[in-house]
Protein backbone atom coordinates (compact mmCIF):
# COMPACT_ATOMS: atom_id res chain seq x y z
CA UNK A 1 0.00 0.00 0.00
CA UNK A 2 2.84 2.45 0.78
CA UNK A 3 4.37 1.80 -2.64
CA UNK A 4 1.11 3.06 -4.18
CA UNK A 5 1.71 6.41 -2.51
CA UNK A 6 5.43 7.19 -2.75
CA UNK A 7 6.85 5.72 -5.96
CA UNK A 8 6.46 8.56 -8.48
CA UNK A 9 7.99 12.05 -8.70
CA UNK A 10 4.67 13.42 -9.96
CA UNK A 11 2.81 11.70 -7.11
CA UNK A 12 5.17 13.25 -4.56
CA UNK A 13 4.54 16.72 -6.05
CA UNK A 14 0.76 16.15 -5.95
CA UNK A 15 0.92 14.95 -2.32
CA UNK A 16 3.05 17.97 -1.37
CA UNK A 17 0.51 20.28 -3.02
CA UNK A 18 -2.47 18.81 -1.18
CA UNK A 19 -0.79 18.38 2.21
CA UNK A 20 1.21 21.62 2.06
CA UNK A 21 -2.03 23.53 2.61
CA UNK A 22 -4.68 20.95 3.59
CA UNK A 23 -8.33 21.75 3.17
CA UNK A 24 -8.00 23.31 -0.27
CA UNK A 25 -9.59 21.86 -3.37
CA UNK A 26 -7.95 22.09 -6.77
CA UNK A 27 -9.20 21.39 -10.28
CA UNK A 28 -7.02 19.37 -12.67
CA UNK A 29 -5.62 22.30 -14.70
CA UNK A 30 -4.67 24.17 -11.53
CA UNK A 31 -2.87 21.09 -10.20
CA UNK A 32 -0.99 20.76 -13.50
CA UNK A 33 0.11 24.42 -13.27
CA UNK A 34 1.21 24.14 -9.65
CA UNK A 35 3.17 20.88 -9.95
CA UNK A 36 4.54 21.77 -13.40
CA UNK A 37 4.04 18.30 -14.90
CA UNK A 38 2.23 16.87 -17.93
CA UNK A 39 -1.55 16.69 -17.65
CA UNK A 40 -1.75 12.94 -18.40
CA UNK A 41 0.82 12.14 -15.69
CA UNK A 42 -1.10 14.28 -13.20
CA UNK A 43 -4.44 12.68 -14.12
CA UNK A 44 -2.91 9.22 -13.70
CA UNK A 45 -1.60 10.10 -10.22
CA UNK A 46 -4.87 11.73 -9.17
CA UNK A 47 -6.74 8.57 -10.16
CA UNK A 48 -4.27 6.40 -8.24
CA UNK A 49 -4.45 8.60 -5.11
CA UNK A 50 -8.23 8.64 -5.29
CA UNK A 51 -8.26 4.83 -5.58
CA UNK A 52 -6.07 4.51 -2.43
CA UNK A 53 -8.56 6.66 -0.53
CA UNK A 54 -6.24 9.63 -0.01
CA UNK A 55 -8.09 12.02 -2.34
CA UNK A 56 -11.75 12.65 -2.98
CA UNK A 57 -13.15 14.30 -6.08
CA UNK A 58 -16.35 16.09 -6.97
CA UNK A 59 -17.73 17.80 -10.04
CA UNK A 60 -18.53 21.50 -9.84
CA UNK A 61 -20.03 22.93 -13.00
CA UNK A 62 -17.87 21.26 -15.66
CA UNK A 63 -14.68 20.93 -13.58
CA UNK A 64 -13.51 18.07 -11.41
CA UNK A 65 -12.08 19.21 -8.08
CA UNK A 66 -9.84 17.11 -5.84
CA UNK A 67 -9.18 17.42 -2.12
CA UNK A 68 -7.36 15.37 0.48
CA UNK A 69 -9.48 13.21 2.80
CA UNK A 70 -8.86 13.93 6.49
CA UNK A 71 -9.86 10.39 7.44
CA UNK A 72 -7.22 8.78 5.21
CA UNK A 73 -5.32 6.15 7.22
CA UNK A 74 -1.87 7.77 6.70
CA UNK A 75 -3.12 11.38 6.74
CA UNK A 76 -1.41 12.47 9.98
CA UNK A 77 1.90 10.78 9.16
CA UNK A 78 2.05 12.15 5.62
CA UNK A 79 1.05 15.59 6.88
CA UNK A 80 3.99 15.52 9.28
CA UNK A 81 6.42 14.34 6.59
CA UNK A 82 5.27 16.93 4.07
CA UNK A 83 5.40 19.78 6.60
CA UNK A 84 9.01 18.85 7.39
CA UNK A 85 10.00 18.94 3.73
CA UNK A 86 8.04 21.86 2.19
CA UNK A 87 6.44 25.08 3.34
CA UNK A 88 7.34 26.75 6.63
CA UNK A 89 8.69 23.61 8.30
CA UNK A 90 10.84 22.61 5.34
CA UNK A 91 12.23 26.13 5.02
CA UNK A 92 13.12 26.30 8.73
CA UNK A 93 14.86 22.92 8.58
CA UNK A 94 16.73 23.84 5.38
CA UNK A 95 17.84 27.21 6.80
CA UNK A 96 18.50 26.23 10.42
CA UNK A 97 22.16 27.33 10.21
CA UNK A 98 21.12 30.86 9.11
CA UNK A 99 18.46 31.04 11.83
CA UNK A 100 20.91 30.74 14.72
CA UNK A 101 21.21 28.00 17.32
CA UNK A 102 17.76 26.41 17.54
CA UNK A 103 17.13 23.95 20.38
CA UNK A 104 13.47 23.27 19.55
CA UNK A 105 11.18 24.21 16.69
CA UNK A 106 7.61 22.99 16.33
CA UNK A 107 4.47 23.68 14.35
CA UNK A 108 1.05 23.39 15.96
CA UNK A 109 -1.17 20.59 14.71
CA UNK A 110 -3.94 23.05 13.82
CA UNK A 111 -1.52 25.05 11.60
CA UNK A 112 -0.28 21.88 9.89
CA UNK A 113 -3.88 20.79 9.24
CA UNK A 114 -4.67 24.16 7.66
CA UNK A 115 -7.22 25.27 10.26
CA UNK A 116 -8.13 28.98 10.33
CA UNK A 117 -5.95 31.40 12.27
CA UNK A 118 -6.89 32.05 15.90
CA UNK A 119 -5.19 34.60 18.15
CA UNK A 120 -4.91 32.13 21.03
CA UNK A 121 -2.97 29.51 19.04
CA UNK A 122 0.79 29.60 18.47
CA UNK A 123 1.45 28.27 14.96
CA UNK A 124 5.25 28.17 15.29
CA UNK A 125 7.25 27.93 18.52
CA UNK A 126 11.03 28.27 18.37
CA UNK A 127 13.44 28.01 21.30
CA UNK A 128 17.10 29.00 21.12
CA UNK A 129 19.33 31.86 20.04
CA UNK A 130 17.40 32.98 16.97
CA UNK A 131 18.26 35.45 14.21
CA UNK A 132 14.89 37.20 14.17
CA UNK A 133 15.25 39.06 10.82
CA UNK A 134 15.92 35.72 9.05
CA UNK A 135 12.99 34.03 10.79
CA UNK A 136 10.74 37.02 10.05
CA UNK A 137 11.58 36.87 6.33
CA UNK A 138 10.73 33.15 6.20
CA UNK A 139 7.45 33.74 8.01
CA UNK A 140 6.42 36.65 5.75
CA UNK A 141 7.03 34.46 2.70
CA UNK A 142 4.89 31.66 4.14
CA UNK A 143 2.14 34.11 5.15
CA UNK A 144 1.96 35.29 1.53
CA UNK A 145 1.85 31.68 0.27
CA UNK A 146 -0.87 30.62 2.72
CA UNK A 147 -2.71 33.94 2.58
CA UNK A 148 -3.03 34.02 6.35
CA UNK A 149 -1.21 35.43 9.35
CA UNK A 150 1.21 33.13 11.19
CA UNK A 151 1.38 33.51 14.95
CA UNK A 152 4.91 32.63 16.09
CA UNK A 153 6.78 32.82 19.37
CA UNK A 154 10.58 32.86 19.58
CA UNK A 155 12.10 32.30 23.01
CA UNK A 156 15.57 31.87 24.51
CA UNK A 157 16.47 28.56 26.15
CA UNK A 158 16.80 30.29 29.53
CA UNK A 159 13.36 31.91 29.33
CA UNK A 160 11.78 28.66 28.16
CA UNK A 161 13.37 26.66 31.02
CA UNK A 162 12.36 29.30 33.58
CA UNK A 163 8.77 29.52 32.36
CA UNK A 164 8.45 25.74 32.01
CA UNK A 165 9.72 25.19 35.58
CA UNK A 166 7.24 27.79 36.84
CA UNK A 167 4.48 26.02 34.89
CA UNK A 168 3.64 29.23 33.05
CA UNK A 169 0.11 28.86 31.59
CA UNK A 170 1.24 30.06 28.14
CA UNK A 171 4.05 27.46 27.94
CA UNK A 172 1.86 24.72 29.41
CA UNK A 173 -0.82 25.39 26.76
CA UNK A 174 1.80 25.07 23.99
CA UNK A 175 3.19 21.84 25.45
CA UNK A 176 -0.26 20.32 25.99
CA UNK A 177 -1.39 20.64 22.37
CA UNK A 178 -0.55 18.29 19.49
CA UNK A 179 2.46 19.37 17.42
CA UNK A 180 4.83 18.49 14.63
CA UNK A 181 8.42 18.72 15.85
CA UNK A 182 10.78 20.21 13.28
CA UNK A 183 13.97 20.36 15.33
CA UNK A 184 14.93 19.04 18.76
CA UNK A 185 13.83 16.20 21.01
CA UNK A 186 10.10 16.32 21.71
CA UNK A 187 10.31 14.22 24.88
CA UNK A 188 13.01 16.48 26.30
CA UNK A 189 11.00 19.59 25.40
CA UNK A 190 7.81 18.51 27.19
CA UNK A 191 9.52 16.90 30.19
CA UNK A 192 8.79 18.76 33.42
Amino acid sequence: MLIDILISKVRVKVIELFLGVPGKSYHVREIVRRVEEEINAVRRELARLEKTGMLASEWRANRRYYSVKGDYIFYTELLSIVNKSVGLGGTIIANRAKLGKIKYAMLSSSFVKGKPYTQNEVDLFVVGTIVLPELGAIIREEEARREREINFTPMTEEEFAFRKNRRDPFIMSILAKPRVMLLGDEEEMVQL
